[in-house]
């Protein structure tokens, strides 16, 4: 059956993916090339982490015809609007950031560039190029210091408690701004610790993998006392794309005496995407001892600045609006991300 967009311009849709170098990114692109869409990719590239994985990720999306990839950062304003302009994307999946909340403490000046600005360019060019869909990566951090859990798009997310997670925040209410006054449909997207072959080498499951098969110890804050919704890579494609290909829409029920932070009387939409089913730090190391066939040497450590101790999605919202639910066995998972961490890395 055909996607909304496709529906919309009778023909395989044009998506701006940005990011598409990217662990999330990567993943995504090949879904809608598989499919026939045409994805413009941008990634600027640079190396907060290894740059060769970046280089390898892309390596897989090249091969196709209907991929065109394009090195640029998206705070280069100029740049951003000169392909908006060449391309017209009818949909846009904006995955590129600055990512990590602890790089946030030491960095913070590289997140408002990326994730500021670079989001304000983003919407100009969905505004001034008649975009039809725009999804952007937003994130669970935004729950911030709120300690309800399950986290709810219901629940204010105004006490942030790191800088990354302001920046996601801001975009959100940018998003709902340009939905506002310009009539964008925008559906911003709240990742729950996401997991998986390719990963990004700055996360948990890509440190203890490489500490342990190194015999060196690894690092585990909150003297492991942590619970994380870890989502797997496969469960956040499928639903970025659910809601990439339905587009946001006002919600007829809106009441703006007492207003619902997960929608609004315009095209505007907010999806957390987790596994919920919150599991222990220890429990996520015990399944990674178990695929590795090893056992880690364990360095307990105090909490980190900006970090919280428990994240947990509820996803009914996501599962009213597309019928989609995460629900990859986190073992299983694990289990897939050390099969491609020995064969990428032949260890």
């Amino acid at each position: 059956m055909p996607t909304s967009l496709e529906k919309l311009s009778a023909k395989p849709a044009t998506w701006l993916v940005t990011g598409a170098a990217g662990f999330i990114g990567m993943h995504i692109s090949l879904r809608l090339l598989a499919r026939g869409d045409r994805v413009i990719g941008v990634d600027n590239l640079n190396d907060y982490y290894d740059v060769t994985l970046k280089q390898a990720r892309l390596a897989r999306l090249q091969p196709y015809a209907n991929f065109n990839f394009q090195q640029l950062d998206v705070a280069d304003r100029e740049g951003m609007a000169a392909l908006f302009a060449a391309e017209k994307p009818e949909g846009v999946i904006h995955l590129a950031a600055q990512a990590g909340v602890r790089y946030s403490l030491t960095n913070p000046l590289s997140y408002i560039d990326s994730n500021v600005q670079g989001f304000a360019n983003i919407l100009e060019g969905c505004r001034h190029n008649a975009v039809r869909h725009l999804v952007y990566a937003s994130s669970s951090s935004v729950y911030g210091g709120n300690t309800a859990l399950p986290f709810s798009e219901h629940h204010n997310i105004d006490h942030p408690v790191s800088l990354y997670a302001a920046t996601k925040k801001a975009n959100e209410l940018m998003a709902h701004t340009y939905s506002h006054l310009f009539g964008l449909p925008t559906t911003g997207l709240r990742f729950f610790t996401v997991y998986g072959p390719w990963g990004r080498p700055d996360m948990a499951l890509f440190l203890f993998t490489k500490a342990i098969l190194a015999n060196e110890p690894i690092d585990i804050f909150n003297h492991g006392n942590m619970v994380r919704d870890f989502t797997f890579i496969d469960d956040i494609v499928e639903g970025v794309l659910r809601v990439a290909d339905k587009p946001a829409t006002a919600n007829p029920a809106f009441d703006p005496a007492n207003p619902d932070p997960a929608t609004s009387n315009v095209p505007y939409r907010v999806f957390n995407i987790g596994n919920s089913l919150p599991t222990p730090l220890m429990d996520y190391i015990k399944a990674l001892e178990n695929a590795l066939g090893r056992t880690a040497r364990k360095n307990y450590l105090p909490m980190q600045a900006g970090d919280v101790p428990a994240t947990s999605a509820n996803t009914d919202e996501l599962n009213n609006w597309v019928g989609f639910k995460p629900d990859t066995d986190m073992a299983q998972g694990v289990a897939r991300f050390v099969d491609w961490y020995r064969s990428y890395y032949k260890v």
